[in-house]
């Protein structure tokens, strides 16, 4: 199977199969070792939050799944990412076209300068599509999956920069899911939120999650709990404890993820 067959590879439709998994996973920043040997398995369907200290490692790990420490001049990724059976770590991945299967949210809402409309439609017309029925389809179904699509319904052509917080956060996830990829990473993408567009967002990928497998970073212990069905812990760079979200806050195996979700330190 080449590379380009591998990507285009329809998995099974089984809720118990892993979107990706890690295997020795480690970064290092300079000769600074980020992130130590890590590796977790991310089933599909599923929300999975990553939990920790700022400074545990997280967000590091988060970025390095869909390569974005490449952008990094003195990031090194050591390791492996399988993603449909392929390492996409090695060298020889079409970085540019994992990142279709493997979309990204950030902190912040970083809505392009234009209309809401060729928000959503940009990437897809990079790439060759140009039927404005289909267009006009995506932008819709995109929207409607974003919890978005009745407030901004009549003002499709208005700058995406006229939108609250919340709904340019919104916004920028029916753009990340208009490529339709696998995986969504989202990186604290309600931190810098009041709590209804919280609320708003939390119910949105409650929504996606029928759709896509969902990898979040969370500093809230509160949305892991509420949202997510699998926790991992982080702490100065390791994984700690990884499980199913409900035993990670109950029943905790290690004293150090109790002390953490338990507010005793971090």
């Amino acid at each position: 199977m080449t590379q380009k067959d591998t990507f285009i590879y329809k998995l099974n439709e089984n809720k118990h199969e892993m979107a990706m998994t890690t295997e020795n996973l480690k970064v290092f920043y300079g000769d600074k070792e980020a992130l130590h040997s890590s590796s977790l398995q991310f089933e599909r369907f599923k929300i999975t939050s990553l939990i920790g200290a700022s400074g545990s490692g997280k967000s590091t790990f988060l970025r390095s799944l869909n390569r974005m420490n490449d952008t990094v001049a003195s990031a090194r990724v050591e390791g492996k990412i399988i993603y449909r059976d392929l390492d996409i770590n090695s060298n020889d991945i079409d970085v540019y076209e994992m990142r279709k299967h493997i979309g990204m949210v950030f902190q912040r809402p970083n809505p392009f300068s234009k209309s809401i409309y060729q928000n959503i439609t940009f990437a897809l017309e990079r790439y060759g599509e140009h039927d404005k029925k289909k267009l006009d389809e995506v932008v819709e179904t995109t929207l409607k999956q974003a919890s978005l699509w009745d407030q901004v319904k009549d003002d499709l052509h208005k700058s995406a920069l006229s939108l609250s917080g919340g709904q340019q956060q919104r916004l920028c996830i029916a753009r990340a899911i208009a490529m339709k990829p696998d995986i969504l990473l989202m990186d604290e993408p309600a931190s810098a939120l009041d709590p209804i567009s919280t609320q708003n967002i939390e119910e949105t990928m409650m929504n996606l999650k029928d759709d896509f497998t969902i990898i979040i970073v969370t500093h809230n212990m509160q949305q892991a709990a509420r949202i997510s069905d699998y926790t991992a812990f982080f702490h100065m760079g390791q994984v700690i404890e990884f499980n199913e979200t409900r035993k990670i806050f109950t029943r905790p195996r290690i004293k150090l993820t109790e002390d953490y979700v338990s507010g005793h330190f971090g």
